[in-house]
């Protein structure tokens, strides 16, 4: 009989609340010790975006922001705060959409989502003003990171960086890899394998950090829970040993855009 894959998520126990230049790696692997776990080399670490962005320092106030007259104008069609639009004008490569709903942007990185990632939630002074941005190379992060972890534990294991983002016609966030070392991104089926009835894949391309990403977001949750990382144990044959090209290679490049 063949053997049926098995995959398991366990939360991160005893997380303290980042702060600016903690090292992440370090209090990652000092959690697990304490909870009487390991890190394994064929192990896929999946943090979530904000406590990296908070040891890198991207936090900012939004009463230290200077807004411009592109951002005046943003504001006012999208009735938010001028020092929010420009902020988001900052980080973004490109405005796709502006409604009081929602800003959808090109951030930097070429990820496309809501107000280019800027957003307060689960931030200390949030309510005051104090908001947070991606990290500035979230692929480099996720590179530094992982060596960090391997230095440390002597294992080889991948990381994802995964922010909760939503999808074009569907309600609803999912977590998505905006940074990647060391894991397959995306796995190209297309002329390799056959369907139950040996036809050959013609358009299967599997994102698999985004859906690794996808499933330790649900399992950590996005509220109160306090548990912004995950170790996913079964997915050792995504697992490189070279950090490869980081999330980026997931973006569908922008001369493909359909919606445009």
């Amino acid at each position: 009989m063949q053997e049926v894959p098995e995959m398991r998520i366990t939360v991160i126990p005893g997380l303290p609340l980042f702060a600016a230049g903690m090292d992440v790696a370090e209090t990652l692997l000092a959690a697990l010790a304490a909870a009487g776990l390991e890190l394994c080399a064929d192990d896929v670490v999946v943090i979530a975006q904000k406590i990296v962005s908070k040891a890198e320092g991207r936090m900012i106030s939004l009463g230290d922001v200077s807004p411009g007259d592109e951002a005046r104008e943003l504001a006012e069609a999208t009735a938010r705060d001028p020092a929010m639009a420009e902020l988001i004008l900052a980080e973004s490569a490109a405005i796709l959409r502006r409604t009081p709903a929602a800003i959808i942007a090109r951030h930097r990185t070429g990820h496309v989502l809501a107000n280019a990632g800027i957003d307060a939630s689960n931030v200390a002074g949030g309510d005051d003003g104090t908001v947070l941005l991606w990290p500035v190379d979230p692929d480099a992060s996720a590179r530094r990171i992982r060596a960090r972890l391997r230095e440390l534990s002597g294992q080889g294991a991948a990381v994802v960086i995964a922010d909760s983002m939503g999808r074009a016609w569907r309600i609803g966030t999912v977590g998505c890899a905006i940074g990647c070392a060391g894991l397959t991104v995306l796995d190209d089926r297309r002329g390799k394998d056959a369907d139950l009835f040996g036809r050959t894949l013609q358009a299967t391309v599997i994102g698999i950090a985004d859906s690794i990403a996808a499933v330790a977001t649900l399992a950590m949750g996005e509220g109160s829970e306090g548990t912004p990382a995950a170790i996913v144990r079964g997915a050792g044959r995504w697992v490189t040993e070279a950090d490869g090209p980081g999330a980026v290679a997931g973006l569908r490049p922008v001369a493909e855009d359909m919606f445009r």
